[in-house]
């Protein structure tokens, strides 16, 4: 299949949702009270902005493929959530979903047979780190209840 057929399916959708996790993880990092937290957040962030690159380059798409309307809905759940006092916890649970449905993309994206060998090599690097940051999250969530 071409490069162009997997930015039009379940490799865009991966593309979108990484771009909805740069942003959403500077968004709520700044909410957070934990220091640690909070550096893990911006750290986070820069990871998913370079592999939402690594994908970009490696599909040939364009540096214009934004996030998705879901995530944008997201982020700002998660901001008026912080807005009206939601606490580290709160935010966390928040974050969560959002890992949840990187999860999600990147399994569906791995399920998609039309994915090329060296975009799937990508993916499963790739996800091996979010599946390990949707933990860490969900690990920081816990210790705040």
């Amino acid at each position: 299949m071409s490069e162009t057929i997997e930015m039009n399916g379940s490799v865009k959708t991966v593309i979108e949702i990484l771009h909805d996790g740069h942003e959403g993880f500077i968004q709520l990092g700044d909410h957070l009270e934990d220091p640690a937290a909070k550096q893990f957040f911006m750290e986070e962030s820069t990871t998913r902005a370079k592999f939402e690159h690594e994908l970009k380059h490696a599909v040939g798409a364009s540096d214009e493929t934004g996030g998705t309307m879901a995530g944008s809905v997201h982020r700002s759940w998660g901001d008026l959530k912080a807005h009206l006092g939601g606490g580290d916890h709160t935010l966390l649970e928040t974050a969560e979903q959002g890992e949840d449905a990187a999860k999600k993309a990147y399994k569906e994206a791995l399920e998609d047979q039309d994915v090329k060998s060296s975009i799937r090599e990508i993916l499963v690097r790739q996800q091996s780190h979010v599946a390990a940051s949707h933990d860490k999250v969900k690990a920081l969530r816990d210790s705040k209840k």
